[in-house]
């Protein structure tokens, strides 16, 4: 199981690889030139926010339809309460996130103790929150924000805290690497080779120190990455390392089974939609501070973005498997699509049917895979 993971990471990072390729040679070389790297990373960096959240929704046997709603709700409420009311930058966000987590709160009581499927729940959602962003905005652009706020979304860390923080990643890695191994092996469970091991460390060094280095070269390591690989620590942290992790997995590999063994299923699914409110509330004010503005179309079809990312890296349709990084590769293969494709000035309609179609074949990868298996 470990060497099918380790395979299909080998298999999208190739992938990407490939997109590149093409789009850089279409494109004239623009494609991979530092700027355009940067504005694809913090591009990125928003749908890969909520796709970590929808990683744990789908590993749970759910799915989240009203997350782009929700990005595009707490976007024009933090508009209204900073560009209209003169609000503080910290109390925004601070009120955004209550926000985000108090819409988790209410989806997560329907899903959990009211047994009401998620789909129709945060298709119910989806209605909802977009409804309440004409509400809340009027139907026009709120805009601009203090400089303060459009930090989060537009700002870079200088080139000598971007060094610091690409050698943190580094040894970070390697410590993490170092302790999983020793742990796997203090449990007599499966371990790679030692060979295929540091070659894989000596690959992620590789692409960190490269991936710093760009930046660098540009105007720095943006806030929206940062923000990113914070939470992508954390929460790769918690699905791997706490009882509700471990809960999660469970409860999406085998329900009965988890419930029997005590498992607070009602508790755990709670827990899951406020984490997903939560880093919709985030997304939403790094999309609205990015763009300076919020929109009544901000978000619109993300959810779908976020669950393409979930599925391309690895998140089964079925439950019970599913990683945090692998999200991060899928939402990179999506943001690499909708890039490269602006860049060779292709309409948004042709966007939205190539990504229908990966979608597709992701499911479809998923469903051969588990087959096979």
């Amino acid at each position: 199981m470990n060497l099918k993971k380790n395979l299909r990471t080998y298999t999208l990072i190739i992938a990407i690889l490939l997109i590149w390729t093409i789009f850089t040679i279409l494109t004239d070389g623009n494609f991979l030139t530092p700027r355009n790297l940067s504005m694809l990373a913090r591009q990125m960096a928003i749908t890969a926010l909520v796709a970590i959240g929808m990683v744990f929704v789908i590993v749970a046997g759910h799915i989240d339809l009203s997350v782009g709603s929700v990005v595009g709700f707490t976007g024009a409420i933090a508009g209204v309460l900073q560009v209209w009311n003169g609000w503080s930058t910290p109390a925004t966000v601070i009120a955004v996130l209550i926000i985000g987590i108090l819409i988790g709160i209410w989806q997560g009581y329907w899903v959990a103790y009211r047994g009401v499927p998620a789909f129709i729940v945060t298709l119910a959602g989806m209605l909802v929150f977009r409804g309440g962003v004409l509400l809340a905005s009027r139907g026009i652009t709120i805009s601009p924000f203090k400089e303060s706020f459009t930090f989060i979304g537009q700002g870079y860390l200088n080139k000598a805290l971007s060094v610091v923080f690409g050698a943190v990643l580094i040894v970070g890695y390697l410590l993490l690497t170092i302790s999983q191994r020793n742990r796997r092996k203090k449990y007599n469970l499966e371990v790679l080779p030692i060979g295929l091991e540091v070659a894989k460390a000596a690959v992620v060094i590789a692409l960190i120190a490269a991936f710093t280095g760009v930046m660098i070269s540009y105007e720095g390591i943006s806030i929206p990455v940062l923000i990113l690989v914070i939470f992508t620590i954390l929460l790769t942290f918690v699905s791997q390392n706490t009882t509700f992790g471990k809960y999660v997995y469970a409860i999406g590999g085998n329900k009965e089974a988890a419930k029997l063994s005590g498992i607070n299923i009602k508790n755990v699914t709670m827990k899951i939609f406020i984490l997903m409110g939560f880093l919709s509330a985030l997304a939403g004010i790094v999309l609205t501070s990015r763009l300076d503005a919020a929109t009544s179309g901000a978000g619109t079809n993300m959810e779908l973005d976020a669950i393409a990312a979930a599925i391309l890296g690895g998140t089964s349709t079925l439950g019970g498997e599913g990683t945090v990084p692998g999200a991060i590769i899928g939402a990179l293969i999506m943001a690499s699509i909708d890039n490269g494709m602006s860049l060779l000035n292709l309409e948004y309609s042709y966007q939205l049917i190539v990504k229908g179609l990966v979608l597709v074949f992701a499911v479809w990868l998923d469903i051969m895979s588990r087959k096979k298996s």
